[in-house]
């Protein structure tokens, strides 16, 4: 499977398989346990976190699952961007404007790109997971097939618990231990959760000023442009060179005029001399393509896909409408 895409979950998907753990889990359990002590989590928290943790086959499973064939860009798009979202994107948006606006001023990041990703990440918090993240970070890590990975990440979901953040029973994420409605794994979380209502705790699973503010700390951190968009759809010449095309290819907006790029509608590309841009065609040169800007990148930073950045754009531009 390409990392662009159906890795919805960033890459995790596409892990290549390994050995299966050799000890048992039992076993695996206790040494876990004392290393979370070591690294100061204490035995209340490890008591009620670990209490009956035992192996979830489903999330195997999941993980062994390798999807069949290959989704186009335009079949991803027609998934994840339909009327229904577009329009309860925008609803959502005027509905909550006072706590997204004031997330958007304070990190320099425009509000309708947070609901764009809160949209596809979890349909705006309707589908965020139901699986307990202890549990399957606990499988995956004792599994063997990226166990070092998930063993940080499970103790890191560890330390979130033990200061006090959400509790074990509400701590629900994907099979993969993507956690709440914008999908931090517990490491993005100690980096980039905030408290956006100031009642002391980081809840990205039911405060959605916590949701907000979190999800455009991130792209602030990431190195967001408050004063620049993601990008553009464009309208190539026939006979471009598909040698550049890619985000390792990167000119000005008025070297790629001078190439013969152009607006879908034919008109020029906008006047912006300080603006350097890569062109993406997710489907190839015959497919739609897109000049992608900085923020593009910053956009793949949250999830390493053409098919999600672009798609994230392509929303917040529907919504911001």
């Amino acid at each position: 499977m390409r990392k662009t895409a159906l890795c919805l979950l960033s890459s995790l998907l596409c892990l290549p398989l390994a050995a299966h753990a050799a000890q048992p889990f039992d076993q695996w359990l206790q040494g876990l346990r004392q290393e979370a002590l070591r690294k100061g989590i204490s035995q209340q928290t490890l008591s009620a976190a670990l209490q009956g943790v035992r192996p979830i086959p489903r999330v195997i499973e999941l993980d062994r699952k390798q999807p069949e064939g290959r989704m186009t860009f335009d079949e991803y798009y027609r998934k994840v961007i339909n009327r229904q979202r577009i329009d309860q994107g925008r609803a959502l948006y005027r509905k909550h404007r006072t706590e997204l606006e004031r997330a958007a001023q304070k990190y320099g990041v425009p509000a309708n790109y947070i609901v764009a990703l809160w949209g596809i990440e979890t349909n705006y918090g309707s589908n965020t997971g139901g699986f307990k993240v202890v549990p399957a970070l606990a499988t995956l890590a004792h599994d063997g097939r990226r166990s070092e990975f998930f063993r940080s990440e499970l103790i890191n979901a560890l330390k979130i618990l033990d200061q006090g953040h959400i509790t074990p029973e509400n701590m629900k994420g994907s099979w993969a231990g993507a956690m709440g409605q914008n999908q931090f794994m517990p490491s993005s979380f100690h980096a980039f959760a905030v408290d956006g209502n100031n009642d002391g705790r980081r809840d990205i699973w039911t405060s959605l000023p916590d949701v907000f503010a979190s999800t455009a700390n991130y792209l602030s951190k990431s190195g967001w442009k408050a004063d620049e968009r993601w990008g553009r759809e464009v309208k190539i010449p026939q006979g471009f060179p598909e040698s550049l095309t890619g985000l390792k290819v990167e000119k000005s907006l008025k070297e790629w005029q001078g190439m013969g790029i152009t607006l879908p509608s034919g008109a020029n590309l906008p006047a912006a001399p300080g603006i350097k841009a890569s062109l993406v065609a997710p489907d190839g040169l015959k497919g739609r393509t897109f000049l992608a800007y900085d923020n593009y990148r910053v956009i793949m930073k949250w999830n390493k896909s053409t098919y999600f950045a672009t798609s994230v754009g392509l929303l917040a531009n529907q919504i911001a409408q």
